[in-house]
């Protein structure tokens, strides 16, 4: 027998899985290339031109994959002091080598390694220095900074262009950890003494090596696909109290730290035909998605072919003539309204009803609920009433228990044998003799309704009553 209502459900599930498959087409515009007026000298700043427009492969979701992700960079600016030993800082010379691999749109890690030298005096000072009980003289120090190795994250913060399709100004900060190797020289200047030859644990080491805690921050220009400009500055926070050459036990023990301000150029590395990661705007992408002239097509012919199950789905529910099932099933259209029908739409043959105790007092059928076996408290009238013609007039009667088509053959046999044997139960209880009862099981056969609908079943779950 169909069943109207699964296959209902299943189209519906079908539409709604193709609903679904919108968001499984993408199409993608990037923008390439951005160009700046002019670079002019190590602080100046590159004026940001509009970026032109190309295609690009990139989906919004896509993954690592489909971008550029290495940067190699090279970076120059200059290395100074901060230290309340020394009055003045000098600044000189620095420079460096960075690699990063970018994990997403706003956060790398970066490798990075510089050297230079840092300095400072004690010039502005009465006489050019200050004076140590221990050391006596101080005029300034020298620090060869032979080597600086450092990890560091690096996180995109802010673009000033954010709607863009691709970035062409990024702020961002860093922080990691690194280990530095340098040589302190106290008073250079004087003839003093330099702590080259003496680090180390046998003291016989050029160089000390001390780790130092980087934080910082800088901009970065977009100059084409392949180059950008960075300006940064960075301070370094070093353990220990000893980078100026001045003992760990001084006085004025505070630990050491130097900043790196610098200029760089980036350069990155990969496939020509990827965009790099690091100027990618997600937000930008998605909006290029949503814009797409061919997902937009692919879109619409989706919703036609939406709108193609939806009818479907109200055919299947068409029901011209009321009877409870479809006209595509019916196969006897036209039925007059409130003739009970089969599950293929044709009346059902009439049955007589309920037979009565004498075959003319029309005694009622006993009703059941659904799944049940109880008695219904109504149904006490019919049975006493039962009981009553029994006892007067004796004889025997059969009780004949049924149920709807709901559930398995053998469990509907079985719920209708307990419904004649509670109708049994009570009559016994009421004085009627138990042999003059016999109880007999007919399950979902010879119902006297439609078992397609919910009227049809209420009057099928019953007990009828009969004279042998």
């Amino acid at each position: 027998m169909f069943n109207f209502a699964t296959q209902k459900n299943y189209a519906i599930n079908n539409c709604l899985t193709l609903k679904k498959k919108i968001m499984n087409y993408s199409t993608l515009k990037k923008g390439l290339a951005l160009s700046f007026a002019a670079l002019v000298g190590a602080t100046s700043l590159a004026s940001a031109q509009d970026a032109s427009t190309s295609s690009s492969s990139a989906k919004v979701f896509g993954g690592r994959g489909q971008y550029r992700t290495w940067t190699i960079g090279v970076n120059g600016g200059v290395l100074t002091p901060f230290s309340n030993d020394f009055q003045n800082a000098d600044i000189n010379l620095g420079y460096g080598l960075s690699l990063r691999k970018q994990l997403g749109h706003a956060f790398a890690l970066e490798a990075n390694g510089f050297r230079g030298k840092v300095s400072g005096t004690n010039k502005d000072a009465a006489g050019g220095f200050t004076t140590d009980p221990v050391l006596g003289n101080i005029y300034g120090f020298e620090t060869e900074l032979a080597w600086a190795f450092d990890l560091r994250g690096v996180v995109n913060v802010a673009t000033v262009d954010f709607l863009r399709r691709e970035n062409s100004v990024n702020f961002f900060v860093t922080t990691g950890y690194g280990v530095a190797g340098y040589a302190a020289h106290l008073n250079p200047d004087n003839g003093g003494v330099s702590s080259k030859g003496t680090y180390g644990e046998d003291g016989t080491s050029d160089y000390a090596k001390q780790g130092y805690i980087p934080v910082g921050a800088g901009v970065k220009f977009k100059v084409s696909d392949r180059v950008s400009f960075n300006l940064g500055y960075t301070v370094h926070f070093i353990d220990t109290d000893n980078f100026n050459g001045l003992p760990g036990d001084n006085k004025n023990y505070t630990k050491d730290k130097f900043a790196y301000g610098y200029a760089g150029l980036e350069f990155s590395l990969g496939s020509k035909s990827k965009p790099d990661l690091n100027w990618v705007n997600p937000l930008a992408l998605m909006y290029d998605e949503l814009k797409d002239p061919s997902l937009r097509q692919e879109v619409e012919a989706l919703k036609t072919r939406v709108s193609a199950v939806e009818k479907s789905i109200e055919d299947l529910k068409k029901d011209s003539d009321g009877d409870g099932v479809a006209d595509q099933f019916d196969k006897c259209p036209g039925t007059p309204a409130g003739t009970a029908v089969d599950g293929s739409g044709c009346p059902l043959p009439k049955v007589e009803a309920a037979v009565a105790v004498d075959n003319v007092s029309g005694f009622e059928n006993i009703q059941f609920e659904f799944n049940s076996s109880v008695l219904k408290t109504e149904s006490y009238p019919i049975l006493d009433k039962l009981s009553s013609t029994l006892r007067e007039n004796g004889g025997k009667a059969t009780l004949t228990g049924y149920a709807s088509s709901e559930g398995t053959t053998a469990y509907n046999l079985k719920l209708s044998k307990d419904r004649a044997n509670s109708v049994k139960t009570y009559l016994v209880n009421s004085g009627v003799s138990a042999s003059s009862l016999s109880v007999k099981a007919m399950g979902e056969a010879n119902p006297i309704a439609s078992n397609d609908t919910e009227e049809g079943r209420i009057q099928n779950r019953r007990v009828e009553s009969a004279r042998n």
